[in-house]
């Protein structure tokens, strides 16, 4: 069994992809997309997984940008998207069968926590409308899997 088939078996989801290598959770640099033409019209991410936040939904496409962690001085940090007037941003389509992992439950008022203590992210599969509804109101961090052009998988990463 080929680990596509195997991922899409766990999973039980029909959009297979590969695993991919993800990038360190808190991470202080910006991950680049080598090729990436961002002078054009916005587009899909390469394949793999992005540290990143989604930034606005409409019609099941997301449009969504890199973050890095800032260190903080009085506290111990936060995350942090471009600079204003960088145009570094994509957009993909959501998969109807995303697998969302949510690190604060799936209630609206993410008030529990479902969030794996070891990893610091998000361990509760919730609904693609749960997704879509949350992060088209708030900029919540998250490891975003991109597969040929859209986006199949949004693990959150837990911030105090």
């Amino acid at each position: 069994m080929s680990a596509v088939s195997r991922l899409s078996a766990v999973s039980g989801t029909s959009t297979a992809f590969p695993k991919y290598k993800a990038p360190k959770v808190f991470g202080t640099t910006f991950q680049a997309d080598p090729g990436h033409d961002f002078t054009k019209h916005i587009s899909s991410r390469r394949n793999g997984i992005l540290r990143g936040w989604i930034t606005y939904v409409n019609g099941g496409v997301a449009e969504y940008e890199p973050i890095r962690w800032r260190k903080g001085t009085k506290t111990e940090g936060h995350f942090e998207g471009p600079p204003e007037g960088d145009v570094t941003a994509y957009s993909s389509p959501v998969a109807k069968d995303v697998i969302f992992l949510s690190a604060y439950g799936c209630a609206a008022s993410m008030t529990g926590l479902t969030v794996d203590r070891d990893t610091g992210l998000g361990a509760k599969r919730c609904s693609r409308a749960t997704l879509i509804e949350r992060h088209d109101r708030s900029r919540q961090p998250a490891l975003i899997t991109v597969h040929n052009g859209q986006i199949v998988q949004v693990q959150e990463i837990y911030t105090p």
